[in-house]
Order: C-alpha cells, then structure tokens, then sequence
C-alpha cells in the first residue's frame, strides 16, 4: 500500500472531519464534513486507498431553514442494531449556533444507494434533563462486552462556554439509555488555546483497553489530540475507570509541514496495520476564520503499539 502515496501529507483534499469505516464485508467507506457544510456524502471502494479517487455520493442535503439547516458537521457512519447509522451534528439558518446531534438511519443493506431517513435529533434517556440542551456535536458510538456507547462534545457554563465529552450507553441506534457522564474537561494549557475545548472522540481497542483519542484547542495550528485509557472490563461509565494522559498524542509539525491535526478516526489497510486517519493544514497563515478556510485536508498514518499504547508519530 505504501508505494501508492506519502503517508502524513495531504491525502484527499479538503476533507475535513474525516472518518474511514470498514465493513465486515471488506469494504471501506468514506465521510467528511464538507467545505460548504451543506450535505453529506459518503464514498466507498474495496481498498483504503481508493477512497481518493472513489465517485462521493450525496446521501443527505440540509434543510432550507430550522433544524439541521446550518452548518452540518463531522458526519460518521456505523453499523449497529443491525442497522446503519450515520451521526452528525447541524444547526439552523435561524440561530447558526444551535448545533444539536441527530440521526440518519439507512433502509437497506447498502448505503450509498438505500434510501436514507431522518430519525432526529439524537434522544436522551428519559431521565436526562440536561445533555443536548446546549451546543452539541461530533459524537461517535463503539461496542464493548455487547453494549454500545455514544460519545460527543457538549459545551458548559456560562459566558466563554467549555467543550467537555461526555459519554452514555446507547439503547439503540438512536436513543441513550443512560445519563450523562463526564469523560473529560479542558484541564490543561494545551487544551485551552483560543477556546477550551475537547471534541472529536474516537475509538480504537486493543489488548484488553479502550483507547480515545479527541482534539483540543481552537480548529487552526493549536488543535491537537488527546488521549483517555480504560480497562474493557471496567465500568465505562465511571469517570474514574478512564486515564488521562497528560500531554498531547499527536500536535503540530513543522519539520513534517503539517499543523492543527486533529478530529481523526481509525482504520486498518488491507494488510492489517493500524491506520490513524485526521485531518490537517500545510500552512501556519490561515486566510480568515479558520472554521471557514476550506484547506483542512484528510491525511493518513501508519502507527505502531508500544508498551500496550499507540504511538502516533510523522516518521
């Protein structure tokens, strides 16, 4: 796979949010928030690397005005109860702030040509009066021991709010059966660059532990990943069965040219490597708000395992 293209450098352009499925079928799909923020697409292709030149189908477009109308985010596709899902977060024309995470579901067995139907802002458990009230987004879902888990980035507070992540066990494709809990807040001064913000989880197991990955600071070159630990034998639900490692996986680079990576997903190539799929700049003078400067492109890294961790590294 190797000699097809560079790993670390940009990969398919202009992706941002990048997220990279594998199917039990062998199949490997494609999603991304677009520039424009307007639709969702997915691409699909038999290998990882052509992804980059697959056709991108537009599944879902946004809505003229109110819910999901605005700002369409960090849309991922999964498998679960049977069914797929693709979870994303939108707002509305109205109050382009009001991001809220919501639901499609899939009709068929095959998603990029199945028709695909709303199901929703993303359903609290019922003694839940607190999560998605506020700002809510790029939420991600994973299964351990028979129980799926949603995660997502919620802001709190008052005044200049805090990004935390929170996490609940799921009910099914799109209704959480239990409370919130706390994962993790921005604690440290990587983490509070512009704003203070942790977002963007995702999910890899290994060895008995659940590792997550999330990003951290403001969307240009101070954006940055973290990294909770858990035992797949704990309580996932208990704050205390997660570590949080003190210092930043993976940050900028100007030796490798790349800047602000961050909101990634993981995969594996065909010949079963661990592959860290984020997105990143190549320039450190970002034209504008960096939310709206498209060049926020999806790269790929090939990582190893050390003393039972993932080290993520350029070289």
């Amino acid at each position: 796979m190797d000699k097809f293209f560079e790993y670390n450098k940009p990969w398919i352009l202009q992706r941002a949010d990048p997220y990279v499925y594998k199917h039990t079928n062998g199949k490997y799909y494609f999603t991304a928030s677009v520039p424009e923020y307007d639709k969702i697409v997915l691409r699909c292709s038999g290998t990882l690397e052509g992804l980059k030149e697959a056709k991108e189908v537009e599944i879902w477009h946004k809505h003229e005005s109110g819910p999901m109308s605005k700002h369409i985010w960090a849309p991922e596709l999964h498998f679960l109860f049977g069914k797929w899902y693709i979870y994303y977060a939108g707002g509305e024309m109205e109050d382009i702030w009001k991001i809220r995470p919501y639901v499609l579901e899939c009709q068929g067995d095959d998603p990029m040509r199945d028709p695909w139907i709303e199901k929703g802002k993303m359903t609290r458990a019922e003694t839940d009066e607190f999560s998605f009230e506020s700002f809510s987004l790029d939420a991600t879902v994973f299964e351990n021991h028979g129980n799926w888990y949603y995660i997502w980035a919620e802001k709190t507070g008052v005044g200049k709010q805090i990004s935390n992540l929170y996490i609940a066990r799921m009910k099914n494709g799109y209704t959480l059966e239990t409370d919130q809990v706390l994962l993790t807040t921005p604690d440290y001064d990587w983490e509070r660059h512009g704003f203070w913000v942790n977002e963007g989880p995702s999910v890899i197991k290994r060895n008995g532990k659940i590792f997550m990955t999330y990003s951290a600071s403001d969307t240009g070159v101070n954006y940055c990943m973290g990294m909770l630990t858990a035992d797949e034998d704990s309580d996932l639900l208990d704050p205390l069965s997660w570590k949080k490692e003190r210092y930043p996986v993976l940050k900028s680079s100007k030796e490798h040219v790349v800047y602000g990576p961050g909101h990634n997903s993981f995969t594996v190539d065909e010949d079963g490597n661990d592959i860290l799929v984020y997105h990143a700049r190549t320039e450190t003078e970002i034209v504008g708000d960096p939310l709206y400067n498209p060049n926020r492109h999806t790269m790929l890294m090939k990582f190893k395992w050390q003393d039972g961790k993932p080290v993520f590294s350029y070289d």
